[in-house]
């Protein structure tokens, strides 16, 4: 008897992460495309074009809160980043904490990128600032011409202004801007310089750690092979799994710089042996501090809960 093995094809678009070189989920014949990021984000919001893609968690937030969304994510989150590293300033400035953004003229790559819905959430919640007393300004970090790629509906109070034609960058050091909110550097100096230590007094105090990047399926991929999201799920722990394993070993370097497998135990003293959790309910806070931002921010439409985002094979697991 002779044994005949069909696997799915499905491609997959995703940057070339450590934690995902040994992704082979089982059934799946996975034609994997490593891109940049911004180049992935851009073609599957705009064209779909492949199966399964990392995506701007604001943006799938976004897409997932409309009437007939045509994606859907799986818990598996390829990049996060604490935030309180993401406010420039201009050199010389004036601007000490977070309460004087207020009146200032704060520039954003776009309004819904992820990192930027953290820090205005983080900015809110944690040091009262007024989101509508600040003068936003939006255009690309290094280059003219960057636009929203999703529909806005704006807090109360709350206006942008579009400069398509100069970079945040440019005017960060032209003085036209007296901070910038992004995830890429832009220039100037940081609001908070000691920023490391007060990420880790943020996440002791609120188990909030930044999901940036989500992997999602287009919905008729999903829809007909429901299987393909569970396996994904696993695949992806598994290659997460030995990636972890690799950057904790202190006799091989694994990556070009020193001291990683001793920051790999220090955060593993803080956030637990499982550091970087895929799934539901090892990053509820996360999940539920991000969905409440998007929804006062107007880049969900309506609030959301964990569970409404993922595929539903997917929120459970089974015990032997």
């Amino acid at each position: 008897m002779h044994t005949i093995t069909v696997t799915l094809p499905l491609s997959l678009a995703i940057n070339a992460y450590d934690h995902v070189r040994d992704l082979r989920p089982q059934g799946i014949d996975l034609l994997v495309l490593e891109l940049p990021i911004e180049e992935i984000f851009f073609r599957f919001t705009k064209f779909r074009e492949w199966d399964a893609s990392e995506m701007s968690f604001g943006k799938a937030v976004s897409l997932l809160s409309e009437e007939r969304p045509d994606i859907v994510a799986i818990p598996v989150f390829p990049s996060r980043v604490f935030r309180h590293s993401a406010i420039y300033l201009g050199r010389d400035s004036s601007i000490r904490k977070p309460k004087e953004l207020e009146g200032k003229r704060v520039g954003i790559p776009e309004w819904a990128q992820t990192a930027g819905i953290y820090v205005r959430g983080m900015l809110q919640h944690e040091y009262g600032v007024d989101l509508a007393a600040i003068d936003w300004r939006q255009a690309g970090v290094r280059e003219p011409g960057r636009i929203e790629k999703v529909e806005l509906k704006l807090p109360k109070g709350v206006k942008i202004v579009a400069l398509p034609e100069r970079s945040l960058s440019e005017m960060l050091a032209a003085g036209d801007l007296d901070a910038v909110i992004s995830a890429r550097d832009p220039g100037g100096e940081r609001l908070f310089t000691d920023y490391q230590q007060i990420e880790a007094d943020y996440f002791r105090r609120t188990r909030i750690y930044p999901i940036m990047h989500v992997v999602v399926l287009r919905k008729p991929v999903y829809e007909r092979d429901r299987w393909i999201a569970m396996n994904l799920l696993k695949a992806f722990e598994e290659a997460k799994r030995s990636s972890l394993a690799r950057i904790a070993e202190i006799g091989v370097s694994q990556v070009p710089v020193p001291w990683i497998a001793e920051q790999v135990r220090r955060w593993r003293s803080l956030a637990g042996e499982d550091f970087w959790p895929y799934g539901v309910e090892p990053n509820r806070p996360t999940l539920e501090a991000f969905l409440q931002y998007s929804f006062e921010q107007g880049v969900a439409r309506k609030r959301l809960a964990p569970e409404d985002l993922f595929a539903r094979e997917t929120l459970e697991s089974f015990k032997i």
